[in-house]
């Protein structure tokens, strides 16, 4: 009977062994998945830090862009004005014509002397006529230019605003995303946007259902059309279990600090 009893005992401890073997087999398993997954995170943190830095760079070439533009206005603003001026000079010229041709009208009856007169002036208002098509074309290409300038410099302060926001650790307020994929063993999630939609590394979102406010998220990672956050523990509402599907935009805590900053 003791011997029973005895084999009994030595049964249980082998199978209790071989379960602790088996759970700390998966736990290295699942060790060896986070730090994987910890690897790509950091290398795509290096990644977004690189965008970053180069951001300065577009913002620069930009400007020079909108230099160039305003120094091609200035130089048809001043070149219309010279063509205004010699406008007038021909204008003045026409009057004065017409003045010594009425006298000689009067005074004289040599008929060659007027018809030379008149075909003075009939070449002169030809003259004045191509100026004012010059001048038309002028006004029409400052027009443009100035309409280039005004687009340019507001993607050029919609760039520098949505900069300064992700350089102080904010996602872009139009962020509009949803949640793609799950993994509650991990507490983390995908997300269906990445850099394209303003997502930005290490910063916090709200889950919003119906209106509200549902759960937050810390950004761990982010690519082009993709990005993955970490589920902020104790921040899911009480029963409430978060979904595929469920909308996602920049936490407004955040947007609030990027604000007064």
């Amino acid at each position: 009977m003791l011997g029973i009893f005895t084999a009994i005992i030595l049964m249980v401890a082998i199978f209790v062994g071989i379960k602790n073997n088996d759970r700390l087999e998966q736990e290295i398993a699942t060790r060896k998945t986070e730090e994987a997954s910890l690897a790509v995170s950091q290398k795509r943190l290096a990644d977004t830090e690189v965008v970053l830095k180069a951001l300065p760079i577009e913002i620069v070439g930009i400007n020079e862009q909108f230099a160039v533009k305003t120094e091609e206005e200035t130089s048809l603003k001043e070149s219309t004005e010279e063509l205004k001026e010699e406008i007038g000079s021909k204008t003045r010229q026409i009057a004065t014509n017409k003045v010594k041709l009425d006298d000689i009208s009067e005074k004289t009856a040599a008929i060659g002397d007027i018809q030379q007169l008149a075909s003075k002036m009939k070449a002169m208002r030809i003259e004045l006529e191509e100026l004012d098509q010059s001048i038309n074309g002028n006004e029409a290409e400052l027009a443009n230019l100035t309409q280039e300038n005004t687009v340019t410099q507001a993607e050029a302060d919609l760039r520098k605003e949505e900069l300064d926001i992700q350089s102080k650790g904010s996602s872009l307020p139009s962020l509009n995303t949803r949640i793609r994929n799950i993994y509650p063993t991990w507490g983390f999630v995908t997300l269906s946007d990445g850099n394209n939609a303003g997502v930005t590394a290490a910063s916090t979102l709200d889950v919003v259902r119906d209106g509200n406010v549902i759960a937050k998220l810390l950004v761990t990672a982010v690519e082009t059309r993709s990005s993955s956050a970490s589920i902020i523990p104790d921040s899911i509402v009480e029963d409430v279990t978060l979904m595929v599907g469920d909308r996602v935009v920049a936490s407004s805590k955040d947007n609030m600090k990027a604000a007064s900053n």
